[in-house]
């Protein structure tokens, strides 16, 4: 079972590299696809002034047009939409697969060690990696924001890709401080509010960039790299949605937490490293929940969001694997 979890993960990593790869095709075909479709806008704007009112404007019927201005008498254009939701569909499907295989490496590895697979670092990230998987697939579907994949694949692809090669660890029984039932309740919790955390961060530093480059105003060498993004209210609308349930879930684990460490250590809270930073990155969400409900700082508010994140990943690797404290049993041994 624990060489089946390997194989798993192994072919999760490839699929989600491939998923990468359709990905960058469909992004590069929504930025040509815009690009198009806004040169058609002036065109016709351009008739439309030059001619005067009694001219035919184009030929299509007013109110006709496509999704994000396309005008469907373009050929060339309506055969650019089709491919590019082509492989929109198809990144769609790859990435269904490689969660499938990542939720089996999950489930194998706690086959294999008899218990649930959150006893070290690889097991967490691999946790953590596959719950942000679901958390992001079911965002882009419910928003229609496929094109925002190659910003959530990459760093997923980064932090697996560390997890296989200076994390991992062998199947093997916990330390005996982990071997408690406390173990899948408050771990599962924490980590599901990271994963919740790192997409919505991700989602700010989208927004961030969409302030920087409007819709229609891109400018410089990074335009046709924005160009496809949403808009900023549709970015700032997504990561404050997934901020909201990052807040509760984590606050939860802490709890869950310090009621294990009363069980464990005698006593609820310890001031010990990872909890002082678990503690910090809570008061961040909660500090971005506010910044953001106050009028005029939404672009303040985004980069509070994306320390919290920082904060929690510094808190993930430093605390964990330099930093010593009660919780160094979570490193590399």
């Amino acid at each position: 079972m624990a060489t089946l979890s390997d194989r798993a993960f192994q072919a999760t990593f490839l699929v989600y590299l491939i998923a990468l790869v359709l990905s960058l095709f469909y992004y590069v075909r929504a930025q040509a696809i815009i690009a198009r479709t806004r040169r058609r806008t002036e065109e016709r704007e351009l008739v439309t002034v030059g001619a005067g009112s009694d001219a035919p404007i184009s030929d299509v019927a007013p109110g006709t047009e496509g999704a994000e201005g396309a005008v469907p008498g373009d050929d060339a254009l309506a055969r650019q939409r089709a491919s590019a939701r082509k492989w929109g569909g198809a990144t769609q499907s790859v990435i269904w697969l490689g969660i499938i295989l990542h939720v089996v490496a999950v489930v194998t590895r706690g086959f294999a060690v008899g218990r649930f697979p959150l006893g070290n670092l690889y097991e967490y990230m691999l946790m953590i990696t596959a719950a942000t998987m679901v958390v992001a697939t079911v965002v882009v579907q419910a928003r229609g924001s496929r094109v925002v994949w190659p910003w959530l694949l990459t760093p997923m692809l980064v932090l697996m890709f560390f997890a296989g090669t200076k994390l991992y660890a062998e199947a093997a029984p916990v330390v005996p401080a982990l071997q408690s039932y406390w173990l899948p309740i408050h771990v599962t919790s924490v980590s599901v509010g990271a994963s919740i955390g790192l997409v919505s961060g991700v989602f700010s530093i989208l927004f961030l960039l969409r302030v920087w480059q409007p819709v229609g105003e891109e400018h410089g060498f990074l335009a046709p790299v924005v160009r496809p993004l949403p808009s900023a209210e549709k970015l700032d609308r997504i990561a404050y949605r997934l901020a909201v349930y990052t807040l509760p879930i984590l606050g939860i684990g802490i709890i869950l937490g310090a009621i294990w460490a009363e069980a464990a250590w005698g006593r609820f809270w310890g001031w010990d490293p990872k909890e002082t930073f678990s503690f910090i990155t809570w008061i961040l969400y909660a500090a971005y929940l506010h910044a953001r409900a106050t009028v005029g700082w939404k672009v303040g508010a985004a980069w509070i969001n994306i320390v919290a994140m920082g904060t929690m990943i510094f808190n993930l690797f430093f605390i964990n694997m330099v930093v010593s404290g009660l919780h160094s049993y979570a490193g590399l041994n």
